[in-house]
C-alpha cells in the first residue's frame, strides 16, 4: 500500500525540485516546525537518499516570541530524528528599515546563506505553497507593484527552490497528520497586524465565497503566466541597458525615448541600481521621476533616489551621481525614501523556512 496521497503530493514535489543536482549534493530544508516546512523536511529526508543526495536541515529562531529558542531545539531535534543530517539551528536579532516583517525576512535569508555556505549545501528548500503564492499575487496587487511582484514567488531563484508552489497548504497539515508529525502554529500566523495574516484568513475566504471555488489556483496560474512575461521583458531590458550605457556610464535620452515604456522603465531601474540605489528601496514613482528626465524634459536638473544617487540630464545625456550635482536647480519626484520601505519584486514573499 503506498504513501497517503497528500505525502505522496509533498514527495513528488521535492522530487521534481531535485532533479540535475549531482549525486552527493547537500540540500538543507529551511524549517520552523509549522506544516509546510515540516512536511517539506520530512518529504526531504525521504527522497534524498533514494536521489543519491544529502538532506539536512535549518530552522532560524527570530527570537521575536518568548518560547523562542525552546521552539528551535524542538526543531532542530525533529529534523535529526527525520534523520537529516547535518541540522543547524541560527539565531537571528532582525533589525533595520522597512518594519518587522522586512528585517525579520532580511535577517532570516542571510542567516539561511550564511548556515549554505558554511555547510557547503549548493541547495535550500522553502516551504511555500499554492496558498502563499495566491497570497502574495494579491499583495502585489495591493501594493501597486508591478508585473514583477503580481509574477509571485519563483520556483528556482540561486540557491533557494521552492518545490510545494503546486501542493495547497491543507496538503501540507495532512501530510504531517498522516506521517504522525506534530506540527507547530505560528501565532503570528494568525495576528491580524500583519498583512499577509488578513489576506490569509479574511481576504482569499471572502474571495471564494464571492467567486467560487478555485480561486488560490487561478491566482497562482496568473503568476506562472506573468513571471513568463516578466523573465521576456526583463531580458529585453537588460539587452538594451548594455547597449545604450555609454563607456561612462550616460544614457543618450533620444534613444531611451524611443524604446517601449515597458522596457525603458526596466532599463531605468537596472541603470539606478547599478548606480548604487538600494533596489529595495527604489520605487515605482522613482523610476517615474526619471523616466520623466527621458520623455518628459522640461528643464528640470535631477531626480533624487535612495542611497544618496541623483538621475540628472545633461547635454542630451541621462546620467547617475552620488550626493548633490554642481549647480543642482529644484527636486524632482519623490524624496529618497527610507531603505527597505519600498516593496521590490518578490518582497511580499512568505516567510521563507516560515509557515
Amino acid at each position: 500500500m503506498g504513501p497517503h496521497p497528500a505525502v505522496a503530493a509533498v514527495r513528488l514535489g521535492v522530487r521534481r525540485s531535485l532533479a540535475g543536482l549531482a549525486p552527493g549534493d547537500l540540500v538543507l530544508a529551511a524549517c520552523s516546525g509549522g506544516p509546510d516546512s515540516l512536511a517539506l523536511a520530512a518529504a526531504l529526508a525521504f527522497e534524498a537518499p533514494r536521489l543519491g543526495l544529502r538532506g539536512g536541515g535549518v530552522t532560524v529562531d527570530h527570537g521575536l516570541q518568548p518560547g523562542s529558542a525552546a521552539q528551535a531545539r524542538r526543531v532542530t531535534a525533529v529534523l535529526a530524528d527525520l534523520g537529516l543530517e547535518p541540522v543547524h539551528s541560527v539565531r537571528v536579532c532582525p533589525a533595520g528599515p522597512g518594519g518587522p516583517e522586512a528585517a525579520a525576512r532580511a535577517a532570516r535569508y542571510q542567516a539561511l546563506d550564511d548556515t549554505a555556505s558554511a555547510a557547503g549545501a549548493v541547495s535550500i528548500l522553502l516551504g511555500h505553497t499554492l496558498d502563499d503564492q495566491a497570497e502574495t499575487v494579491l499583495l502585489g496587487l495591493a501594493r501597486g507593484s508591478g508585473a514583477r511582484s503580481l509574477a509571485g514567488m519563483a520556483a528556482r531563484r540561486g540557491r533557494y527552490r521552492r518545490p510545494l508552489l503546486a501542493v495547497r497548504r491543507a496538503q501540507t497539515r495532512a501530510a504531517c497528520a498522516a506521517l504522525r508529525l506534530e506540527p507547530w502554529d505560528d501565532p503570528q500566523n494568525h495576528d491580524p497586524g500583519y498583512a499577509r495574516a488578513r489576506v490569509r484568513h479574511q481576504v482569499m475566504p471572502a474571495l471564494a465565497a464571492a467567486l467560487g471555488p478555485g480561486i488560490a489556483e487561478a491566482l497562482a496560474r496568473s503568476a506562472g503566466q506573468l513571471r513568463a512575461d516578466a523573465d521576456a521583458l526583463d531580458a529585453l531590458a537588460q539587452t538594451e541597458f548594455e547597449r545604450l550605457r555609454g563607456a561612462d556610464g550616460e544614457f543618450d535620452a533620444d534613444r531611451l525615448a524611443g524604446l517601449p515604456a515597458a522596457i525603458r522603465t526596466r532599463v531605468l531601474r537596472t541603470a539606478a541600481t547599478a548606480a548604487g540605489c538600494p533596489a529595495g528601496a527604489l520605487t515605482a514613482a522613482h523610476v517615474a521621476a526619471i523616466d520623466e528626465l527621458v520623455t518628459g524634459w522640461h528643464g528640470q536638473r535631477w531626480a533624487d533616489l535612495p542611497g544618496g544617487v541623483r538621475g540628472l540630464r545633461r547635454c542630451g545625456k541621462l546620467l547617475f551621481t552620488a550626493g548633490s550635482p554642481a549647480g543642482a536647480g529644484q527636486q524632482t519626484g519623490p524624496p529618497a525614501e527610507e531603505p527597505g520601505a519600498a516593496e521590490q519584486a518578490e518582497n511580499a514573499e512568505g516567510a521563507g523556512g516560515r509557515d
